[in-house]
């Protein structure tokens, strides 16, 4: 296990379509002491993650454009990056616990921000 230093910000990947909500979201992964990354559909955040290895959680919202929804891209982030956790939001519908990735969350929209930040705490200490 690598020893982090405890200057190095936790990396969170927040993928939301809707600028609004993705701007909202950065503050709240920010003020919680996390660096934000976006993403506005699925393919940008496959690129990220393809090209940075200090991501630790994802943070998605299920209906996005794209070549994927946010429970595909859950899927396919469980299964190429088994390390990185996931949290799933959506203001429209719930996710049944079969169709959930393995170890990840949902959050109803609205959320409260004291129950995602400490959520993300638990997922990486």
């Amino acid at each position: 296990m690598v020893n982090e230093s405890p200057h190095v910000r936790q990396t969170i990947l927040i993928v939301e379509d809707e600028p609004l909500l993705l701007m909202d979201a950065v503050d709240m992964v920010e003020e919680a002491g996390f660096e934000a990354l976006e993403a506005s559909n699925a393919d940008q955040a496959i690129e990220i993650l393809a090209s940075r290895a200090d991501i630790r959680i994802v943070l998605t919202d299920i209906d996005m454009p794209g070549s994927m929804d946010g429970l595909k891209l859950a899927q396919y982030v469980r299964g190429r990056w088994p390390p990185i956790e996931i949290i799933i939001v959506s203001g429209h519908r719930t996710v049944p616990t079969e169709e959930m990735p393995e170890r990840g969350l949902f959050f109803s929209k609205p959320y409260s921000r004291h129950a995602m930040t400490a959520a993300m705490r638990r997922l990486v200490s």
